[in-house]
């Protein structure tokens, strides 16, 4: 039975820094669990796992993302899970509160047509981790390092928002939807560069702040800069 999962992924500099960190700890100190395949930086929802319904279940994901339109969250910081048999070490996510009660109705309607394999999955809103996987199974030995490395580093605290859910069955995109043009993709329009652009160009849109708050803005400016000149002009006499 093939195993599924509900994932968001990374998209601009998000994606690239955790891309280029991806690799960097895997060449510096040797390690592969990341990089053995193709690294698609991103943040586990729901899963893995099994369902003797798909449809029913990339309904239900539907259903549940039509609700929202983009979902802010921060990636701040690195931690870890400190398993014995298998560390890993982590980008970690500050979620807002719409993330959260996102992936919770997920988790909360999934486990009722799945099998979910993860213990995440059963956790309320407020305890689930989020967290973007940077080097895991095989860095037990080398964890004192790795993560050494990385506290010396700057820490990372990159605004992204969540623009697109994607189900994977296997490996393979098998649906995604898209939460600002608010449409189920197939694994065909889910890789259009063209439709993902349109998706980008949408929330750079959202993104821009309003003509009423510009304005807001550079009046506060303006004033902000007389009241430097007065405060020269004042020391000069």
């Amino acid at each position: 039975m093939k195993h599924y999962l509900i994932e968001f992924r990374f998209h601009g500099y998000a994606k690239k820094y955790s891309k280029k960190l991806c690799y960097d700890v895997a060449k510096k100190f040797k390690v592969k669990g990341v990089t053995r395949k193709r690294v698609v930086p991103h943040i586990s929802l729901f899963g893995p796992f099994t369902t003797k319904n798909e449809r029913k279940m990339v309904s239900e994901v539907a259903a549940i993302a039509r609700k929202y339109t983009s979902v802010p969250f921060t990636v701040k910081g690195f931690s870890y899970f400190d398993n014995p048999m298998n560390k890993v070490i982590y980008l970690d996510i500050k979620p807002s509160e719409e993330l959260k009660e996102l992936r919770y109705e997920l988790a909360r309607r999934l486990n009722k047509v799945t099998n979910s394999k993860s213990v995440q999955d059963r956790k309320s809103k407020d305890k689930f981790y989020f967290h973007a996987t940077v080097a895991f199974k095989d860095i037990n030995g080398k964890f004192k390092q790795i993560w050494h490395y990385l506290k010396k580093k700057e820490e990372p605290n990159i605004n992204q928002h969540l623009i697109r859910i994607t189900i994977l069955k296997g490996r393979r995109i098998l649906h995604e939807y898209d939460l600002l043009q608010k449409r189920l993709l197939t694994r065909r329009q889910a890789l259009d560069r063209c439709i993902y652009r349109k998706t980008i160009e949408i929330l750079e849109r959202k993104s821009k702040p309003s003509k009423s708050k510009r304005k807001l803005v550079e009046k506060r400016k303006k004033i902000s800069l007389c009241g430097k000149i007065k405060s020269l002009l004042t020391k000069k006499k």
